[in-house]
């Protein structure tokens, strides 16, 4: 817990000491927030009983309570990981699907500079000389090589479906066959609507909705190859990538530390903040298999984000990298609740 509180007292005190974030009607200042950070760090080195700890709480510190997607204050929990995977440096053989970095015919437009209607929107574009035009999605880049000119290629894949995993996690480690390493992590998307495959699947009866997983899509479409261009060609949005050296790191750029770090919609709740979750994890066996869902709470820091992850009524638990946590990722889809906690003005 301490090196997760400490990634995000880094970013915070990169911040204008009076920048205000939100906690439902009622703001904090960054100042603010470190001040409680640090205090509740300072407690926790103590390893404090859990009655210590809740009375810590009780005495020093506001809870908020997320409205989630509904009146019932539901939040739908679900689960990401860094994944491993095999790569080339060079197209070689079966290694043929790129982990593409940033194109460079890729701009941003801050709608602001236009209207002040348009405060904190963009988009995502291309110019073709004549007019801006969306940029491209995934079907265009990935099945008809439009931006194989435009963009470099930090390392080949050998695996279509590994490929699109990769950015929806969003980073990666890349075992390469020279016997190197590279750590991939996410630089940009082509602002394309994010859709869920999994829905797809659902909606064509191709794996029911209880069954419904990660690990469900990959056996399905390893059954039948001829469908992955169709299916993952409807999840418009791509991700481009960037070389890091450590990692893996959130959308506030600070090292993501597994079962501590959350992304949350940034919109909606305030980033780097101190939260408390509860919801259920899986228990994994020798053998990789789920046998039980139990609940559990758990503090947690909203240091990250992602495509799906829209509105206030989804988050999602980062479980870090190996076998159990791509498990435990993959089959994580479980209702729960969401605090914040701040420091009261004492």
């Amino acid at each position: 817990m301490s090196e997760a509180l400490l990634q995000s007292l880094a970013y915070f005190k990169r911040l204008p000491l009076e920048k205000k974030f939100y906690f439902g009607e009622d703001h904090y200042t960054s100042s603010h927030i470190i001040r409680s950070l640090e205090l509740f760090l300072e407690f926790v080195k103590k390893k404090p009983s859990r009655g210590e700890l809740s009375s810590f709480i009780k005495s020093n510190y506001f809870i908020y309570k997320s409205q989630g997607a509904s009146k019932n204050s539901e939040v739908l929990f679900t689960g990401y990981y860094e994944p491993i995977l095999e790569g080339s440096i060079d197209k070689r053989g079966d290694y043929k699907y790129p982990i593409y970095a940033l194109p460079n015919d890729l701009i941003t437009i801050e709608l602001s500079q236009f209207s002040d209607k348009f405060k904190g929107q963009k988009i995502i574009a291309r110019y073709d000389g004549k007019s801006v035009l969306p940029y491209y999605d995934r079907l265009e880049i990935d099945y008809k090589g439009v931006i194989s000119d435009n963009a470099n290629v930090l390392a080949w894949l050998k695996d279509p479906v590994d490929l699109f995993f990769l950015h929806i996690q969003g980073s990666g480690i890349i075992n390469l066959l020279n016997g190197g390493t590279i750590r991939v992590h996410y630089h940009a998307a082509n602002g394309r609507p994010y859709r869920s495959i999994g829905n797809l699947l659902i909606q064509d009866g191709k794996i029911p909705k209880s069954e419904m997983s990660m690990q469900a899509i990959k056996k399905y479409l390893n059954e039948h190859p001829e469908e992955i261009p169709m299916v993952l060609s409807y999840n418009q949005s791509y991700v481009f990538f960037k070389i890091e050296k450590d990692g893996p790191l959130g959308c506030i750029d600070v090292k993501l530390i597994p079962h501590r770090a959350i992304a949350l919609d940034q919109k909606k709740y305030p980033s780097g903040s101190l939260a408390f979750i509860m919801t259920q994890k899986p228990l994994i066996n020798e053998s990789g298999n789920i046998y039980k869902w139990v609940n559990f709470g758990r503090f947690v820091l909203n240091q990250d984000t992602g495509g799906a992850i829209q509105g206030a009524g989804r988050a999602d638990l980062f479980f870090g990298n190996g076998r159990d946590s791509e498990i435990a990722a993959g089959n994580m889809k479980h209702k729960g609740e969401l605090y914040f906690i701040i420091m009261k003005d004492i």
